[in-house]
C-alpha cells in the first residue's frame, strides 16, 4: 500500500490549477523521446483491433439510437488509457489539451488545484499553488472532494465535476472535503492563478540566501539564475533551495538546474524504457550555460515534493553529496510526454521509468532525506470547517480540531470535542484582539483569522529550515 504523505498546513505549491484536467498527480515531466507510434499503421489493420472495428461498425449499422461518431471514437481512446490502470496517463479532450498548454504557458483562474480521479473518487493530486484559493482554504494532497455546492460527485466524470468547480474570478464555490475519514466544508473564491516559480530573499543571516522553487516551469531554469546572481550581489554566500511542496514540471528545466550544482560529466538522472535500455543524462556546460553554484547548498523537501523536485535532490545528494533536509519525498518514478491526437486532443503517456544517479527508482518510495527535520503535528491540522457557524454547546470532531489549533495558538483550552466555555473565552480573546466582532462564536471571517495566526506560527518554528540554516551557518 502506497504510503500517506501529509502536508503542512501552510504551504502547498503546485504546478497547475484545477481546470487542468488531468487524471493522476502528474507533474507533467516532458520527454523529447523518439518512441513508436502506438496507432499501428494504417496500411496493416491490427488483428488486435478487429473486434473493436466490428463494434464499431455493428453501433453505427445497427444501434436503434442516435450516434455521434466522434464521440465512439473518443470513448475508445479514453477506455485505452483508462486500461493502463496510470494516473499519470490519460486521454485529453480539446477542452482539457487546451488547459494543459495553458499550465506551461500562462496564469489562469481558478482554485489553483489539480484534480484527479483515483479509485473512482475526486481527489486533489498535487499541492495547491501558492497563494491560490486551494491554497489559502487548507486544501492537501490526496483530499477527497465528495459535494461541490452541496451536490454529490460520485457519479460524475472527471471533467463533469471540474467544470463545475471552474468558474468566474470572484465567485464562490463551496466543497465538501474527506481527509482520512475527517469530512468538512470549504469556501473558495476562485481567483487568477499566476505561474511564478521562483522567489528568493537573504535570511536573517545575510550571507545565506533563501530560494523557493514551487515548480518546474518554462523559465524556472532562468529564473534561479537569476535569483543565485541577485543573492550573490546582495552578499549571500550559501544557499537554501527549497522544494517543499514542490510537483516538479519539465524535465529540461530540471535537468538545466541540476547541472548548475554538479560537476561536468556527473550524473542527473537516469532513464529506463520497457525494453530495459538505459541512458544517462549528465551534467554538462550545454545544459547550464557555464553557470555553476559552487557555494555551500542545502535542499528541502517533504512528502509534497514530487517527480522533477525528486530528480533535482536525488542528482544532489548522490552525484554531489549536498544535504536534503526534510522528510520522505512523494515517489513519483516515471516520464509522461504529450502527443497531439488529432487537431485539438492529445494524450499523456508514461514512457519511461527515471532512475537516481546510484540507479534507484524510489517510484511510490519517495527519496529519503539526508537529515529528518519535520514540522510539528499541530502543522498538520484539517482547516476549520465552513458549513455553519461553531458556537458553544457543539460536540464533534470539527470541535475537536478547532480546539486543537486554539491550543497551539497558546489559547488556555482542552483538546477536546466539546465546544465549552474555555473555547469561547478563547475565541472572544482572539476576536478581540485581532479586531474582529467580538461573538464567541466561529464564522468564516474568524477561522480564516484561526487559520491565518497558525501559518505564521508554522511558517516561524520550522524545523526543516532552521536546520539548513544551521548547517549553512556552520
Amino acid at each position: 500500500m502506497k504510503k500517506q504523505h501529509r502536508v503542512p498546513y501552510y504551504q502547498y505549491i503546485i504546478s497547475i490549477i484545477c481546470t487542468a484536467v488531468i487524471v493522476g498527480g502528474g507533474s507533467y515531466t516532458y520527454f523529447n523521446y523518439k518512441y513508436n507510434s502506438y496507432i499501428s499503421s494504417q496500411t496493416h489493420e491490427v488483428s488486435e483491433l478487429k473486434e473493436v472495428h466490428e463494434l464499431y461498425d455493428d453501433i453505427l449499422t445497427s444501434y436503434v439510437g442516435k450516434v455521434d461518431r466522434s464521440e465512439l471514437v473518443e470513448g475508445a481512446l479514453k477506455g485505452m488509457m483508462d486500461s493502463l490502470d496510470d494516473p499519470h496517463s490519460a486521454y485529453l479532450k480539446e477542452e482539457e489539451s487546451s488547459e494543459l498548454n495553458d499550465e506551461v504557458s500562462g496564469s489562469f483562474e481558478g482554485i489553483g488545484a489539480t484534480l484527479g480521479k483515483k479509485d473512482k473518487q475526486l481527489k486533489v493530486m498535487e499541492a495547491p499553488i501558492e497563494g491560490s484559493p486551494a491554497e489559502k482554504g487548507g486544501l492537501k494532497v490526496n483530499d477527497t472532494i465528495l459535494k461541490i455546492d452541496d451536490q454529490p460527485v460520485e457519479e460524475e466524470t472527471l471533467t463533469e465535476s471540474v467544470k463545475r468547480i471552474r468558474g468566474k474570478k470572484g465567485s464562490k464555490v463551496q466543497l465538501k472535503i474527506d481527509r482520512e475519514g475527517e469530512t468538512f466544508d470549504v469556501v473558495l473564491t476562485r481567483d487568477t492563478i499566476p505561474l511564478t516559480t521562483v522567489s528568493a530573499s537573504l535570511d536573517t543571516n545575510p550571507k545565506i540566501g533563501n530560494i523557493r522553487i514551487s515548480s518546474f516551469g518554462g523559465k524556472t531554469f532562468d529564473e534561479l539564475k537569476t535569483a543565485v546572481k541577485e543573492l550573490r550581489e546582495e552578499g549571500a554566500e550559501s544557499f537554501v533551495i527549497d522544494l517543499r511542496q514542490n510537483p516538479g514540471g519539465l524535465l529540461d528545466q530540471v535537468e538545466k538546474m541540476a547541472s548548475m550544482f554538479l560537476k561536468d560529466g556527473d550524473v542527473i538522472v537516469q532513464f529506463e524504457d520497457k525494453d530495459k535500455n538505459m541512458l544517462e543524462h549528465t551534467a554538462s556546460s550545454k545544459l547550464d550555460g557555464g553557470f555553476k553554484v559552487t557555494e555551500p547548498v542545502v535542499v528541502l523537501v517533504d512528502g509534497g515534493s514530487a517527480s522533477a523536485s525528486e530528480i533535482f535532490a536525488a542528482a544532489l545528494k548522490e552525484s554531489a553529496n549536498i544535504d536534503i533536509v526534510g522528510t520522505q519525498t512523494y515517489g513519483k518514478g516515471t516520464v509522461q510526454t504529450v502527443k497531439n491526437i488529432g487537431e485539438k486532443t492529445s494524450m499523456k503517456l508514461s514512457i519511461l521509468k527515471w532512475l537516481t544517479p546510484d540507479g534507484n527508482w524510489i517510484h511510490e518510495e519517495g527519496l529519503a532525506p539526508t537529515i529528518q527535520a519535520d514540522y510539528p503535528e499541530y502543522a498538520y491540522l484539517s482547516p476549520i470547517s465552513r458549513s455553519h457557524v461553531l458556537q458553544n454547546g457543539e460536540d464533534s470532531e470539527v470541535i475537536t480540531n478547532l480546539n486543537k489549533m486554539l491550543k497551539a495558538l497558546d489559547f488556555n483550552v482542552d483538546e477536546t470535542s466539546i465546544f465549552d466555555s474555555k473555547t469561547q473565552l478563547a475565541i472572544e480573546a482572539l476576536q478581540s484582539d485581532q479586531g474582529l466582532p467580538i461573538t464567541g462564536q466561529v464564522d468564516d471571517q474568524t477561522a480564516a483569522k484561526i487559520e491565518g495566526l497558525l501559518r505564521i506560527k508554522i511558517q516561524e518554528t520550522d524545523p526543516a529550515y532552521n536546520k539548513a540554516i544551521d548547517l549553512l551557518s556552520k
